[in-house]
């Protein structure tokens, strides 16, 4: 095995140990409610990670507690092409990042669980990245078509997660604390949640539907106005709406709900970082909540990986977060394989150098596939493989077809859905230089 072979599979081990420190088989069971003596467990859940945490509750719940359909009942909601497999709990697979029809119906019956709970009840609800989407209830004279057309525009715009889902919030009869509106005063409320946002801040996880939103309609007004100032007109009608304002911190609604995450960006990055030490390389955490446009931070990296191998360390640069894309071009691909490209242009065949750019969630960007690629692989020979086939990076670069660059050399990160997400995950490794043979 070459030197850069072993660097590409140990990347690749490193995204694989990331991602299973995320996994709902491990990191749920712990924190599920025990049920009452009587009454029901009615377990709700929205997400890239539901199929798998609605699978692994389910299971907790008639194996260890004996719990039959009398006593647990409930409904999930999934991108397509990851839901798992339930007995008593029902799994719809809905749009993403786009929402679909699948989402709302499914949504509808949501809220209706959540009304219909009874007194001795304990409503869970199980939450990831990706909610937003696939919980999808527009306020009044708001359509499908609507929102569909403001989310494209929107992630088309380069305006971060956060400030979509602020606006996302503010149009949602599920969003901002509606779920924990709509269930009988009096019935506990828990979440639990797999974070996949930067400062793990419970708002912004799923869009925040069972927790208070200090963002208010003037936040959303001011960012459509800058970040799709051609949103339809229902649109700023809504956001013009006090009866769409979200309950706020304080609100006694909250009076009964717990929130708790289990599984987090930070504990992805540790597991990786001891993997990597274990490998004989040292671990500088850049941190998990790292945003901004992914060319600029793959240009950061490049320079500080460059002054790493020139120190005479060997070190790996680890990062969690969400880059955006301001998209330009009509090509295909997403934050991890932007800044993939733009690292391998900014290293220009480093030697001794090589990096992975994924998201977690096993797909990145993309048309909203199952397959979709997760992110890409870059090492020393990117660019010397791409310029004898004809192919200029740069070009690439410039029409955001990061997709198409990776997939003729063979480089895309496809692991298929993982069940789980906890954002991107970035790992630039460096070996000394004077350790690489020609």
């Amino acid at each position: 095995m070459t030197d850069t072979a072993a660097m590409r599979a140990l990347l690749q081990d490193l995204f694989a140990a990331a991602v299973d420190a995320a996994r709902a088989e491990t990191c749920l069971p712990p924190h599920l409610p025990a049920p009452a003596e009587s009454g029901r467990i009615v377990l709700l859940g929205a997400g890239k990670a539901a199929g798998a945490m609605m699978k692994v509750a389910e299971n907790h719940y008639r194996e260890t507690h004996g719990l039959g359909p009398d006593r647990l009942v409930g409904l999930g909601v999934t991108r397509h092409g990851y839901g798992q497999e339930t007995q008593l709990i029902e799994m719809v697979e809905a749009g993403h990042p786009v929402p679909d029809q699948a989402g709302i119906d499914a949504t509808r019956r949501t809220l209706e669980l959540a009304a219909a709970a009874r007194p001795g009840d304990h409503i869970v609800v199980l939450l990831s990245g990706g909610g937003s989407a696939n919980w999808i209830a527009p306020v009044e004279g708001l359509s499908l078509a609507d929102k569909q057309a403001l989310t494209r525009a929107l992630l088309r715009s380069g305006a971060t997660i956060e400030q979509i889902n602020t606006v996302r919030r503010h149009l949602s009869r599920i969003k901002g604390g509606r779920l924990a509106a709509a269930r009988p005063h009096g019935v506990p409320m828990t979440t639990l949640a797999v974070s996949d946002v930067p400062r793990d801040e419970p708002i912004a996880i799923a869009s925040g539907p069972t927790v208070a939103d200090p963002t208010t309609l003037a936040d959303a007004r001011a960012l459509v106005a800058r970040y799709a100032p051609d949103a339809p007109e229902s649109v700023h009608r809504a956001l013009a709406d006090p009866a769409n304002e979200t309950p706020k911190p304080g609100d006694p609604l909250f009076a009964g709900t717990r929130f708790e995450i289990v599984a987090r960006p930070a504990l992805s990055l540790e597991r990786a970082a001891t993997l990597a030490r274990e490998q004989g390389y040292e671990p500088v955490l850049l941190g998990d909540s790292l945003e901004g446009e992914a060319r600029e931070v793959a240009a950061e990296h490049a320079r500080m990986a460059r002054e790493i191998q020139a120190a005479g360390r060997r070190a790996v640069l680890l990062s969690g977060g969400e880059l955006t894309v301001t998209i330009r071009g009509e090509g295909r691909g997403g934050p991890n394989q932007e800044y993939a490209l733009a690292l391998a242009i900014a290293l220009d065949g480093a030697r001794g150098i090589a990096a992975v750019a994924g998201d977690t969630d096993g797909t990145d960007g993309g048309a909203g596939s199952a397959d979709d690629p997760a992110g890409a692989l870059v090492d020393e020979t990117t660019l010397a493989r791409a310029a004898r086939s004809g192919h200029d990076a740069a070009a690439f670069l410039e029409r955001n077809d990061s997709t198409g660059f990776f997939d003729h050399l063979g480089d895309l990160l496809r692991p298929g859905p993982t069940y789980t997400n906890v954002n991107d995950f970035r790992a630039v490794l460096i070996d000394k230089a004077e350790a690489r043979r020609s």
